[in-house]
């Protein structure tokens, strides 16, 4: 095989990358931009058109520096879009932040069914805001009215930008199976809320595997870019999934957990087959479909977001230098009189009924009186306290987010992305599960380096698995602490909540 390039394009909600791979899987460069949604008539909107045009400006850039035969796509989730019958967006890209308002959730399953009925058979929770596709498409359809009639495709994300380049609908079971109330787990099919939107003819006819060939560029694509003509598109992988896809390879049937971490924390299991248990129904726990189309029980919360907003705070300029302290972190499990409780988002996490706020000796502070100033708990006035309470508050929401997905005690738990940087966090989850490895990896761009296998099965026309030996995934152990009252802590919180 020549020697070749991989060009992965990683969409995340407000990062956007461009990453080029050697036939090697070794990145030889990064290009790294910001495009935010944008608001307009009091909905957020995700600025397509701007990425596309940031991704051809890219891609011309690179084209005379190195031999790319491919272009692999990751993208974020929970997003979709309408094209028109010459390709163009019949309808503004709905952002999931976007609130629909009241009452719109009770109208969906008014009209679709059975929230717990529908996550049984679509694997798919509640979400407030647009989070799941289906409701993204319903809004659509009554805001948009005029406009979604000229819808001709409806296309998930990776999706688009895979038609944008190649000309060719197409759709992945890593997308459809990603909390979109689409997608039949029980029959491997498009779900009974498909035909109640009244959008299967709108649907693309082929739901190809990730690293299969979606077309070639198309000319005005070459034209642009400096590509040669038979540069190949991928389908396109979801950004979760395509993270995860290293370690399924890696782990060759090994069972474990891997807690992927940044703006969303996102813990991944892979399973046999698809079941919840009673108590589960009505909370976030969910399926995904892995790149092999096999069930990945999920549970996700804001992680990141919650550390952004406390540490915007607290005005703590490098959180990663700040030294693990394990007699700090006893004494607060110790005392149980202060908590940092979730959620800054409401309806995403774990908790979503629950209101963000501190707790300190009794007396609640909500967070929007700590934002203004109007309050100030006597905790945050010792940055160190502070830092370690809201580590607690990240670990105990992981705990329980693990243990949604079927955790055991003596299974490994592999933390990439964000957190991985975060001693304390790290060191707390641990102390939940003693008798597990708890480990953070060595990859780097987990998320395009899934993406870029992708790119590499399609130039080679072959399974990824065939790549395992390229796969050095380094699991560096997190040092084990014991807390005396841990439990106790962590049954407070829940209670508080």
């Amino acid at each position: 095989m020549e020697n070749y390039h991989i060009a992965v394009f990683d969409i995340g909600k407000t990062n956007k990358k461009l990453l080029i791979y050697d036939a090697g899987l070794n990145i030889k460069a990064i290009e790294k931009t910001k495009i935010k949604e944008y608001s307009h008539e009091g909905l957020n909107h995700d600025n397509i058109p701007e990425i596309e045009q940031w991704m051809l400006r890219c891609l011309k850039a690179k084209s005379s520096k190195f031999n790319i035969r491919v272009i692999s796509i990751s993208a974020h989730g929970a997003t979709f879009t309408g094209v028109d019958g010459q390709g163009e967006l019949a309808m503004p890209p709905l952002s999931y932040t976007t609130d629909p308002g009241d009452g719109f959730h009770e109208r969906f399953f008014h009209d679709m069914g059975d929230k717990e009925m529908l996550q049984e058979e679509t694997c798919t929770p509640d979400f407030n805001v647009l989070l799941n596709v289906a409701k993204g498409i319903r809004f659509a359809q009554t805001r948009f009215d005029t406009q979604f009639r000229n819808v001709q495709c409806i296309l998930n994300l990776p999706q688009h930008f895979s038609f944008k380049l190649s000309g060719k609908h197409t759709a992945d079971p890593t997308y459809i199976g990603c909390h979109t109330y689409l997608w039949n787990f029980r029959e491997n099919t498009w779900s009974k809320v498909v035909d109640k939107l009244n959008i299967r003819h709108l649907l693309p006819d082929s739901i190809l595997k990730p690293w299969e060939v979606a077309g070639y560029i198309k000319e005005d694509v070459a034209r642009a870019t400096g590509l040669a003509k038979d540069t190949l598109v991928t389908t396109g992988i979801h950004d979760s999934n395509a993270s995860f896809l290293p370690h399924i390879i890696a782990s060759e049937g090994r069972d474990f957990i891997l807690n992927s971490t940044g703006t969303w924390c996102v813990i991944m299991h892979q399973r046999d087959k698809v079941h919840f248990n009673p108590d589960e129904l009505g909370k976030v726990v969910f399926y995904n479909l892995s790149a092999f189309n096999t069930p990945v029980k999920t549970a996700i919360f804001m992680g990141g977001v919650e550390f952004q907003a406390y540490n915007a705070l607290l005005k703590i300029s490098d959180p990663d230098k700040i030294s693990f302290n394990p007699e700090l972190y006893q004494d607060i499990i110790s005392e149980r009189s202060c908590f940092i409780l979730p959620g800054i988002t409401r309806g995403t996490g774990q908790f979503p009924e629950s209101t963000p706020r501190v707790i300190e000796g009794g007396r609640t502070y909500s967070f929007q009186d700590i934002k203004t100033g109007r309050a100030w708990p006597e905790c945050f006035k010792d940055l160190n306290k502070a830092y370690a309470l809201l580590n607690l508050s990240l670990a105990i929401q992981t705990k329980v987010s693990l243990d949604r997905v079927d955790m055991q005690n003596g299974l490994p738990i592999y933390t990439e992305g964000g957190f991985a940087r975060n001693e304390a966090y790290n060191i707390l989850v641990g102390a939940f599960y003693p008798e597990s490895e708890i480990a953070i990896t060595n990859l780097k761009e987990a998320t395009s380096f899934g993406a870029a296998l992708m790119g590499k099965a399609a130039v080679e026309n072959t399974h990824p698995e065939k790549f395992r030996d390229l796969l050095d995934i380094e699991k560096i152990p997190v040092k084990k602490y014991r807390f005396e009252g841990l439990s106790q802590y962590l049954n407070k919180f829940l209670d508080l909540i």
